[in-house]
Formats: structure tokens, sequence, C-alpha cells
């Protein structure tokens, strides 16, 4: 086996690498241009990695600091038992936490001791896709708001928490940090459209797109059913409402994350045909 040495050149490994996730994003249904502003949010910051080889296959590590934590990423891994290194690496420099990010379903390989933090699912959207049947839906008003995100930053702690990433209190502060980032201007902050689903004369869930979100791509932030009407089949209707949402907006695919842990919705979205556009696996050392 030949040593693990840190190389300060990327020439030879970065047009692989990217081609590699193009290719990725591309074999997930990605449009062109869509799967090269994924490559770009994927690759920021690529001139500050740590590059590694064993003169086969390479390794490209970071560490950064988010929020008070210090945190590892392994960018990329062909060499084989490479794992070990990179870990320690990422340990050396003060990391408690090491992530990676599998792309266009891949299968997890080196990582599969690593739990799931979270999946972006997408899928096309047909062009004129119909309302469920047994949903009314309408634009949430804006004397509803308040309580709207009173509820959705309680459900947001929940599934960080529940992922596995953070504490509670952790999951508060990016709750509070996330939502102030997304809509400086609260109800009113542009690209963004809130819906009420109403069934059974009540309201039974509430929809949050960001249109534009990536090229011809509507990013589902939330499409949630009150957890009192749960089991009533809404959920599936709540995925159409989605997807109608898309093409008002202007769109030709709905993108939505999903946090690790939660089975059940996985489950709905693979039976919905949701492909998994990336997958954040991450362990603590």
């Amino acid at each position: 086996m030949n040593a693990i040495e840190i190389v300060a050149q990327q020439g030879a490994w970065r047009g692989g690498f990217e081609e590699r996730l193009l290719a990725a994003y591309r074999g997930a249904g990605c449009s062109e241009p869509l799967a090269r502003a994924l490559l770009e949010r994927a690759t920021q910051g690529i001139d500050g990695w740590t590059l590694a080889t064993d003169g086969a296959g390479w390794i490209a590590v970071e560490v950064t600091e988010e929020h008070g934590r210090t945190l590892g990423r392994i960018h990329d891994l062909t060499v084989p038992h490479g794992r070990a290194w990179a870990e320690r690496w990422c340990a050396e420099r003060g990391a408690t936490r090491v992530g990676v990010r599998l792309v266009g379903g891949a299968e997890p390989g080196a990582f599969a001791g690593y739990p799931v933090r979270g999946q972006n699912r997408i899928r096309a959207v047909a062009e004129a896709p119909a309302l469920p049947a047994e949903l009314t839906v309408r634009r949430l008003r804006e004397e509803e708001y308040g309580d709207w995100y009173a509820r959705e930053a309680q459900s947001y702690v929940a599934d960080i928490v529940r992922s596995g990433t953070l504490t509670p209190q952790q999951a508060r502060e990016k709750s509070d940090r996330d939502f102030a980032e997304q809509l400086p201007q609260g109800y009113r902050t542009p690209g963004h459209a809130f819906y009420a689903m109403e069934a059974e004369g009540m309201v039974i869930g509430t929809g949050w797109v960001n249109h534009g979100f990536l090229p011809g791509v509507t990013f589902g932030f939330s499409l949630e059913v009150h957890e009192e009407h749960r089991g009533k089949g809404y959920g599936r209707a709540a995925m159409a409402v989605g997807a109608w949402a898309t093409r008002q907006g202007g769109d030709e695919a709905l993108m939505f994350n999903v946090f690790g842990g939660n089975e059940v919705a996985m489950g709905l979205y693979d039976s919905a045909g949701f492909a998994v556009l990336e997958e954040h696996r991450s362990i603590g050392l």
C-alpha cells in the first residue's frame, strides 16, 4: 500500500472530479444548467480544500468553523481504505464531526457506517399538474403568517434534532438563523409563496415554496400536513400541491430536503418518484 501524501496542486485531480460530479447530477435527471449550478454550489471554496493521494486515487478534505463548531468534510475519496486517513486529518485539526455529500443516489460504499442526516430530492413535474380533488388550496393570508411561522419553526427544530446532528438548543439557534436568511422580509419576501390546504372544512396543512431557487427549480421548504390530520392520505396530495405550485412559479422541477430519521417521509417520496439528488451523511469523531 502506497503512503498517502498531501499535494499542493489540484490540476491532475480537479477536472476529473468536477466531471464525475456533473455526470452524477446529469444521471439524476438534471438539465445542463441545473447540473452546472449544482456543481458550482458543491465546489464552493474548492481552492481551499486539502488534496492528498496515494499515487492511484485521491482524498479531498476540509475543516470549517460553523457557528462555534469545528466540522470536517470529505469532498472526494477514491483511495481504498482512505477514510481513516481523512477522519484522522480532520480530527487532528479539531473537528468533532465529519460529513460527506453523496451525489445522484450513489451507493454509500466506504461511508455505509455514516448515518443519513438529510437528502435533497428532486422530480420533474408535468406541464399542467392538477390540484388534488380532496383539497382546496389558497394563498396563506398575511394575518395567518405569525401562527404559521411558529408552527413551522417548531417542526423544523424537531426535524433537526431527530436527524441527530444538533442538540435542541443548537437546533433552535439554527432555526432562527435559517428563517432570517430565507425570509428576510417575512411574508413579503420576493420569490416565496405560502399556501393553506383545506379539507373537512378546516386547514389541514400548509405549503412554503421558493420559485427560481436554482435554474428551473422550485424548492419546497415545506409541504406540511398537520400532525392531527396525518394518516388520512393527505401526504401524497400535498406532493401534488407542490407540483402545481412549481408550475405556478414558472419552474419545471420540484426539489426539497428530507431529514434523516424520517423514514415515513422517505418512503412516501420514493413512491412519488422523487429521486435522491444529494445525500448528506456524517459521524462524530
